[in-house]
């Protein structure tokens, strides 16, 4: 029996699914049944072999990663490689400045808002934090992009918090008369109906920096519902390319005087091996977190006279581990050999295991 595949794939972080199986009957001459067959052993024996190499390397991975989860998935279709405790309920520390990033995007490109405007960082926006490398001080005054630039790149919590405030601002007007929500308040809410959206069931955010020391409820989510939110994050082109910074210097204002700081991402690895983002995160609930992704020129599939290009992106999330870096780094080499073993076996998709 002959089988042909027609694949239908969509635009960058959509599904890829086949639309039709055409089936032949097989012609009934015995010399063409017997290579038939052969060929049918052949194929079998490859799809063994490749089946075979995915089961060791996926019982390799688990025996030398000690972080407490984690997931490999395409990006382009959104098909998880690999898993290991994928929805256990975890504190993701700064990861959670993905969610407050996307909400101020999804802002600014819904409801025309200026990145460019200027807020004013108030005294709310320190308690609780211990690190302030950039030195901010209440009353500063910094545009929202540059804000955004210090909560993805060098994973400032004064920023993020100063981002949530005026940004929530904003969405607060926009509730019904009557509702009696704080700035802050609003854009949890947005953050947590994000979750939503997406599908991040086992997903709670309730501040935008995402510290959970001395905090209740207690903040969480999970290694699965993180690549969710990253996947659709790592949509927006602006996203990438807050991410993709090495360094990049911000200007801000005090007593009327112009002050500038060189901002240095935290994501040692960015530029290393195709890996251009996303995000760190640690707390001592959370221990260190790691968010990649690592892309590889495309592929170009000629069939006949039919050209397919195949995108090759990865995202890797790692939580709870202790050396994320050396983690993730093995994490991005196998998830790309497990990408290429599923290419060469035809890229098919499971729906079971697409998030």
């Amino acid at each position: 029996m002959r089988r042909a595949l027609t694949r239908h794939c969509s635009s960058r972080g959509q599904y890829c699914r086949n639309t039709r199986w055409l089936i032949a009957v097989a012609n009934r001459n015995p010399p063409i049944k017997v290579l038939r067959f052969n060929a049918a052993v052949t194929v079998f024996h490859r799809v063994f072999v490749i089946l075979f190499a995915l089961t060791v390397m996926a019982s390799g991975a688990r025996s030398v990663m000690a972080a407490q989860a984690y997931v490999i998935i395409d990006s382009q279709t959104g098909y998880v490689l690999q898993e290991q405790q994928p929805k256990q309920k975890r504190q993701i520390g700064s990861l959670t400045k993905i969610a407050t990033a996307a909400v101020v995007l999804d802002w600014a490109e819904r409801k025309s808002g200026n990145l460019n405007q200027m807020t004013t960082i108030t005294p709310e926006a320190f308690v609780g934090t211990t690190e302030n490398y950039i030195g901010f001080q209440p009353g500063d005054n910094v545009a929202l992009r540059d804000l955004l630039y210090a909560a993805l790149v060098q994973s400032d919590n004064i920023a993020a918090y100063a981002l949530a405030q005026q940004v929530g601002s904003q969405l607060q007007s926009l509730l019904p008369a009557g509702t009696k929500l704080t700035p802050m308040d609003a854009f949890v809410a947005q953050m947590n109906a994000l979750a939503k959206q997406l599908k991040m069931e086992k997903t709670r955010f309730v501040n935008p920096h995402g510290i959970d020391d001395k905090v209740r409820p207690m903040p969480f989510s999970t290694a699965e519902d993180m690549a969710r939110l990253t996947r659709y994050a790592m949509n927006k082109a602006s996203f990438r390319f807050y991410v993709s910074q090495k360094e990049r210097q911000i200007e801000f204002e005090r007593a009327g005087h112009k002050l500038h700081y060189l901002l240095r991402n935290t994501n040692e690895l960015l530029g290393r091996n195709g890996i251009d983002g996303v995000k760190t995160g640690r707390t001592a609930r959370a221990g260190e977190c790691l968010i990649l992704s690592a892309d590889r020129q495309a592929e170009i599939v000629k069939q006949g006279q039919m050209t397919t290009v195949y995108p090759r992106h990865l995202i890797v999330v790692l939580l709870g581990s202790s050396s994320r870096f050396a983690e993730g780094e093995q994490l991005v080499a196998m998830g790309w050999q497990l990408y290429d073993q599923w290419a060469a076996a035809g890229r098919l998709v499971d729906p079971q295991k697409v998030l």
